[in-house]
């Protein structure tokens, strides 16, 4: 019957046990260790793959040696695995210093001191950095998830240091961690403070980021084929609130963010021509009112602002920006002077009634008609051939619109997997065989029949549409919504946009029909319990909830701690004033903080407060007492300094000993009564002539 009831206790329950059952130092190893592995758990993705598995190898090591008992390395042992550690980050980085050079080595140094944990001296400097580790998360993310996790990770580096402290007996982990959690509230007020009015001093307030390798998104070269892999990425790519929300919002189908645009083409893959866009002016003419908005811009490490077209005017962008200056390039594009590595908030007005390019042909438009010598022959044949139906003096309109019409009745389909066509004839691979793509190919394959025709013509790369969150009135774009369009140059309006993909496919453009990804096995299960409406609900608070986090943290620049000042009252905020503001409120709390410790501090009961006064009293007299002193030893200190034949002697003992008997006796309703007559009779002893006895 035991063994039965022994089996059939919980797993956890006989683990729990056994840890309890360990000795302290033991226990608090363990959970250094695991607060440690925590804070080190989002560096997997940034560090090479060989610091990820040397620190696990080392805290593992850590762990056996605390559950064993078993002694620690010896100190020649851990200087050979810091060289090794050293030797491996320089052949890593092929630097000692820098931001991940720099982390890497910090990794290795914490793993590695977790090995020399013998005194309190080596709890602290591992202590310490951990906190350094903690803080090095922020080198690569800000991102909401990321602060969440580093906060449990300061709560479980704070209580470990508060159990470190507790050096008598085997306190209780929970105990340290309620005192860590008062020292944090206590903390928030400061750190408020620190964050709202600590000035914001660019560039020495941001961390650049070494890496500028560009993530996976739009690209200044797009193989035909490569954007349909965009659309298996769910990922925001910017959030965008206009100032006029609601019905004066302009239409989903008008949203076109206009990213690089490509116009030299080999026959397979499209790239930017730099030179022609630095030859020429954008010429952009516009019409009608602007629409004014905010966009939340993620971390892309390219240098393209994907704005809704047609940006006039430079946008705005927090003063101290990592991405220093902007400029507009003539095919209409924004681009920055670094790449944007941090989350970008950027304000600026579009007009969606624009026009732009030379209104006349030009040398220059030669470019756009160019195609390499053999390739895509059906193609070239096909466009002569509708050029030589409509007839010679059929105008630009009358060509674009006869090849949409072929789009729409030749059969054509939209589709998420067409694969990367391998062939230089790529657009003779979808005009005549597989007559199926995703927009990139259709985009292609539109403007080499323009070409053909002898139209000039070019892809634009960029997002269109998007998804409107209700929760905070955010439009949120996706890599998902990554598109392709042409843009073709038209006598006496210069370069308009043609969206081929609307006529194979006209859910895509007018209603956002978006071609998703097969679902995976996680996606699956989770659909088998949770409708779709509740998850996209969910998605929704979550997008909003990280918007505001990007918006009021992350994007809390130099200006906005300037129009908080303007809020306050200050007429022309400076840096002075927040610091002034700063020294202020952290004085306030200072003297909060005091108010509150006076009137909370521990307060003596009536007969500790009568008693102490007595001894001030005996002090005076010459009879020296501690506050550990008896009051039958302070009686026994009185008869044995006074004659014990005086009357006041024996007055002030045997009230001592009543003192003594009520402070010893069993509790009861007539305590406080006992109190009162015992301080009436000291009344009355005081007032009495008192012997002053000469000090030793």
């Amino acid at each position: 019957m035991t063994r039965l009831k022994t089996l059939s206790q919980p797993a956890h329950n006989h683990w729990l046990q056994q840890l309890s059952a360990l000795p302290r130092d033991a226990r608090d190893t363990l959970f250094l260790l695991a607060v440690i592995a925590w804070i080190l758990l989002p560096q997997i993705q940034q560090m090479p793959w060989w610091t990820s598995a040397f620190a696990a190898g080392l805290l593992l090591w850590r762990a056996r040696l605390a559950l064993t008992g078993a002694a620690l390395p010896s100190r020649w042992v851990l200087a050979g695995a810091l060289a090794l550690a050293i030797g491996a980050t320089w052949a890593t980085h092929k630097t000692i210093v820098g931001r991940d050079a720099g982390v890497t080595l910090v990794i290795m140094l914490l793993a590695l001191k977790t090995l020399e944990l013998r005194a309190r001296r080596d709890a602290m400097v591992v202590f310490f950095l951990g906190f350094f580790v903690l803080l090095s998360n922020f080198f690569y993310s800000q991102s909401l998830p990321i602060a969440f996790a580093m906060v449990l990770g300061l709560m479980g580096l704070l209580t470990a240091l508060v159990n470190a402290h507790m050096t008598a007996g085997k306190p209780p982990l929970m105990q340290a961690l309620r005192t860590a959690g008062w020292l944090a509230l206590w903390g928030a007020p400061v750190m408020v403070a620190l964050f709202l009015f600590f000035p914001r001093m660019a560039p020495l307030w941001g961390v650049p980021s070494d890496d500028m390798a560009g993530r996976s998104g739009l690209s200044e070269n797009m193989r035909v084929g490569e954007v349909a892999s965009l659309a298996m990425d769910d990922s925001v790519a910017l959030r965008i609130r206009f100032d006029t929300p609601g019905e004066k919002e302009p239409p989903g189908n008008t949203l076109y963010f206009r990213g690089p645009v490509l116009s030299q083409f080999d026959g397979r893959n499209w790239q930017t021509d730099t030179m022609a866009e630095a030859m020429t002016a954008p010429q952009l003419r516009v019409r009608g009112e602007p629409i004014r908005y905010q966009m939340l811009i993620e971390p892309s490490k390219r240098r393209w602002l994907t704005l809704l077209d047609a940006v006039q005017t430079e946008p705005q962008t927090p003063p101290g920006a990592s991405i220093g200056r902007t400029r507009m390039t003539s095919s209409l594009q924004w681009l920055s002077w670094r790449p944007i590595t941090d989350v970008l908030r950027v304000d600026a007005q579009s007009y969606l009634d624009f026009s732009y390019g030379p209104l006349r042909a030009t040398p220059e438009l030669q470019r756009y008609l160019q195609l390499p010598l053999g390739s895509n022959p059906r193609t070239q044949a096909l466009g002569e051939q509708l050029r030589a139906q409509l007839g010679a003096d059929a105008d630009t309109g009358t060509l674009i619109a006869a090849a949409l019409q072929r789009l729409k009745t030749g059969g054509y389909t939209y589709t998420l997997e067409p694969g990367v066509v391998d062939s230089v004839h790529t657009a003779d691979d979808f005009w005549f065989d597989s007559k199926q793509g995703f927009c990139e190919h259709i985009a292609s394959a539109f403007a080499v029949l323009m070409r053909g025709m002898g139209v000039p013509a070019r892809i634009v790369t960029g997002y269109q549409g998007g998804d409107r969150n209700s929760v905070d009135n955010y439009w949120t774009v996706r890599n998902s919504d990554a598109h392709a369009w042409t843009e073709v140059w038209i006598a006496g309006q210069g370069w308009s946009r043609v969206d081929p993909t609307g006529a194979v496919s006209p859910g895509r453009v007018g209603q956002f029909q978006r071609l998703s990804a097969p679902r995976g096995a996680l996606a699956s299960a989770m659909g088998n319990f949770v409708d779709n409406g509740t998850l996209e609900k969910l998605r929704a608070v979550w997008e909003a909830v990280n918007g505001r986090w990007n918006q009021w943290v992350i994007n809390y620049t130099q200006s906005r701690q300037l129009n908080l000042l303007q809020n306050l009252g200050f007429e022309s905020p400076s840096w002075t004033d927040l610091l002034r503001l700063l020294a202020g409120s952290l004085s306030a709390l200072a003297l909060l903080w005091l108010v509150w410790a006076r009137f909370t501090r521990p307060q003596r009961d009536g007969w500790s407060q009568l008693m102490h006064t007595a001894q001030q009293r005996l002090q005076r007299a010459g009879i020296q007492s501690s506050a550990s002193d008896s009051a039958r030893s302070l009686a026994r200190s009185v008869q044995t300094q006074w004659s014990a034949n005086s009357p006041l002697a024996a007055t002030l003992s045997d009230w001592l000993l009543d003192m003594e008997r009520l402070r010893y006796a069993a509790p009861s309703k007539s305590d406080e009564t006992a109190l009162k007559t015992l301080r009436q009779r000291w009344h009355t002893i005081k007032r009495q002539s008192w012997p002053t006895t000469p000090k030793n």
